[in-house]
């Protein structure tokens, strides 16, 4: 009987400690928060944009001929003055000799009316002379004198034509393919002139974007409030990175901003100039800029504070009670490793920045918090 009463007992005891225990509260979850990292930053605007040449040259002969010889290989980089075209010389040379042989037969027509003058003067001066005759001579002399200038003007036109008969590089960068060959005629000097090769230059090179109208009227505000210089008088930074790069390792300054917005796409032209040592950025290649965009006060978190509530962005924060609670917030740039928060949050406020990952941690749960400290990465 006592047996029987003991194993009741200890029965009763091993049924009531379940029920005990699901009636407690579950312990709180630990975390970690911290206040948001206050910070005076730079804010860098992103567009795309394709880079074009400084200065686009098409080589076009200035006198008509029969080309002879091509002096470049196609597609690479040639030097301002170089020889990339001979047209056939030889009707250019023959024009020089004719004018050469002008010039002499007007030499020595002017010396003959020198010499005509020097012995009519002492006769028109004893009346043996006429007045009139005299005057004759040194008409003479002036006309052949303008003969021979007009000869050696025709002397340096045709020294010019054999000159330009070598059709060389009007500036330095990479040229195209070639448009003609040995034996083509092609046309010079006019409108119309044959066209050869295409030149672009390298270095430096231009990247052209459009700005949106609200960020260029921000601009302009900021530019009026003494906050940030208009790019139109100030080579504000930029920074460039390439489709395959994750960096912004080339920088830059503004070069030119456009005078008007284009009214069907609401949106400026802006320029700017990149340095292009390398030579790897090549005209037509899409890339993406940052612009500087002025100076202001943010506040920072990281990334993996982060969470998405459908559309939105939101960060945990624990209030006074210990109770987690979901906050919207507005994402800007990353900035040294941390994600700038352009709205939504408070100096004081605890955000949960380790422990996100932990199923229990989600709004109205309580939590135990442990105080911690947002700082940079380090590089």
């Amino acid at each position: 009987m006592l047996r029987r009463l003991l194993a009741t007992g200890l029965l009763l005891v091993t049924l009531a400690a379940p029920a005990s225990a699901q009636n407690a509260a579950p312990p709180a979850v630990g975390v970690t928060v911290a206040p948001p990292l206050s910070k005076r930053i730079k804010a860098w605007d992103e567009y795309s944009g394709r880079f074009e040449a400084v200065a686009r040259a098409d080589v076009r002969a200035r006198v008509a001929g029969f080309v002879e010889q091509i002096h470049f290989k196609e597609g690479s980089l040639v030097k301002a003055g170089d020889l990339l075209f001979t047209l056939d010389k030889r009707p250019f040379q023959i024009a020089v000799d004719s004018a050469n042989a002008e010039v002499t037969r007007q030499e020595a027509q002017v010396k003959f009316a020198e010499a005509d003058v020097g012995r009519a003067e002492p006769l028109a001066a004893t009346k043996v002379l006429s007045e009139q005759v005299f005057e004759q001579r040194k008409a003479t002399l002036a006309s052949t004198q303008g003969q021979l200038l007009a000869a050696k003007a025709a002397l340096e036109s045709a020294k010019l034509n054999l000159e330009w008969a070598e059709v060389r590089a009007p500036i330095s960068g990479r040229i195209s393919d070639k448009k003609v060959y040995p034996g083509n005629l092609v046309a010079g000097g006019q409108a119309d002139a044959t066209l050869l090769a295409t030149i672009v230059s390298l270095d430096p090179i231009h990247f052209e974007f459009e700005v949106a109208e609200a960020d260029f009227l921000r601009y302009a505000r900021l530019n009026l409030a003494g906050e940030r210089p208009s790019s139109r008088e100030t080579g504000n930074p930029v920074r460039v990175k390439l489709a395959d790069e994750d960096k912004w390792n080339r920088e830059g300054k503004m070069d030119f901003v456009d005078n008007a917005l284009n009214e069907r796409s609401g949106t400026i032209r802006g320029r700017a100039i990149f340095d292009n040592k390398d030579g790897l950025l090549t005209p037509g290649v899409f890339a993406r800029l940052a612009l500087f965009g002025g100076e202001f006060n943010a506040f920072l978190v990281p990334d993996s504070a982060i969470v998405s509530d459908q559309a939105k962005k939101i960060v945990f924060t624990v209030n006074a009670e210990n109770i987690v609670t979901a906050t919207p917030v507005v994402l800007g740039q990353i900035n040294e490793g941390l994600r700038v928060i352009t709205s939504g949050l408070k100096p004081d406020d605890r955000i949960v920045i380790e422990g996100i990952a932990n199923p229990a941690v989600r709004p109205g749960a309580k939590v135990d918090p442990k105080p911690g400290t947002i700082t940079e990465p380090k590089h």
